[in-house]
């Protein structure tokens, strides 16, 4: 059966836009990818000579009808102006995390792409890599028993990173909407839903010295959290702590905690910002956990892997894996974790979502990155 490829552009060719195109171009053959577009011209240009791409305008790619999927690499702040003209042009949109900013701005393009019939897929994708994957394997197998509770934290440096990287201390840039979003959607995925929230969410000390040689001494505004703390209880009848913190250490390799509590084991899991990593089970009766072997495919950097899923879910007519509806029910629980600290009360969660079957196994190399030409049809 031959699937015609998916004509892809993508919209920001910052940082991440090179860990987005060595993936997309270069394993999966399902993306034609034949544009980029930047408001910086000469980042665009170099970006489009770098992997032979056509540099574009917004106008172009809205204009062209061939061009079906438009993948948006903004900084979070653009994101909602930036999809909901993409959606209502037409086209379908993977985002790179969040969905938007504003939950209301997420909620209102959740509803234009239902009611345009279109795809809305959204990182983070890293939930369709091998660790995440394989820890769900674990639990649906019933390794470790009934999942009763969990537990995540994750430390990082906001002194470096507010000035290394100056969206970290913007809306949506903080430790909680740009890192911690990993640990939550790695959690829906295997989880489901969460019913209700509760937490704390600080700005600490929001003033910071400016240390560039153009601005030196100057005071720049921290304008997003650099700590969230919170109690998640899911749908299942499940109870989860999260503890984010950006005034603590940077730690490389970052070493962040994500563990599933079960009535016959502990499971393990590794930083949900990698594809791949190392997953150990502690069974009841022991008292050493064991290196789980791998069960799924996509261990090493490959961020586009959820904009390949969503292209070969628009060509099979089926719902894509990283959706919109668990983005949005992601983006809920982090707003959520913020209305309870204001109101000093439990949120309940308005929205739900399904979870996806998990990605096939049995593929590893570069016969996974084809995998789903002889798997996926039949799902």
């Amino acid at each position: 059966m031959k699937i015609k490829p998916v004509k892809t552009a993508i919209v920001g060719c910052g940082m991440i836009s090179d860990a987005y195109l060595s993936t997309m171009i270069n394993k999966f053959k399902i993306l034609d990818v034949v544009g980029c577009c930047d408001l910086n011209s000469e980042r665009a240009q170099t970006t489009a000579q770098k992997y032979g791409l056509k540099v574009l305008t917004i106008d172009e790619i809205l204009a062209d009808d061939s061009i079906e999927i438009v993948v948006n690499l903004t900084t979070p702040v653009a994101h909602y102006a930036v999809i909901k003209q993409l959606l209502e042009a037409g086209k379908h949109v993977y985002t790179e995390k969040v969905l938007s900013v504003e939950l209301e701005h997420a909620a209102e393009l959740v509803t234009i792409a239902d009611q345009k019939g279109l795809y809305l897929g959204a990182a983070p994708d890293t939930f369709l890599g091998s660790a995440i994957q394989t820890a769900r394997y674990v639990v649906d197998s019933g390794m470790i028993g009934d999942v009763t509770s969990c537990y995540c934290s994750f430390t990082r440096d906001s002194e470096i990173l507010n000035r290394a990287y100056p969206f970290t201390a913007k809306p949506g840039g903080g430790i909680g909407f740009d890192v911690g979003i990993y640990s939550i959607t790695a959690l829906l995925s295997i989880l489901g839903p969460v019913k209700e929230v509760s937490g704390v969410v600080q700005t600490r000390k929001p003033e910071k010295p400016d240390y560039s040689l153009e601005h030196f001494g100057e005071p720049f505004q921290v304008e997003c959290e650099n700590l969230m703390a919170g109690i998640l209880q899911f749908e299942s009848g499940m109870v989860g702590n999260i503890l984010f913190d950006s005034n603590s250490v940077f730690i490389l390799p970052e070493k962040p905690s994500l563990v599933l509590f079960g009535s016959l084991g502990i499971l393990y899991m590794a930083d949900p910002n990698n594809f791949g990593g190392d997953v150990r089970v502690l069974l009841k009766g022991n008292n050493e956990p064991f290196t789980m072997q791998q069960s799924h495919a996509f261990s090493d950097e490959c961020r586009g892997l959820g904009v390949a899923e969503m292209a070969w879910s628009m060509r099979m007519g089926r719902k894509n894996r990283a959706n919109k509806e668990m983005a949005y029910h992601a983006l809920e629980v982090l707003h959520g974790i913020v209305r309870s600290s204001k109101t000093k009360s439990n949120q309940v969660m308005q929205s739900t979502f399904a979870k996806t079957p998990p990605i096939p196994r049995g593929y590893s190399g570069q016969k996974a990155f084809e995998f789903i030409e002889e798997t996926e049809i039949a799902l």
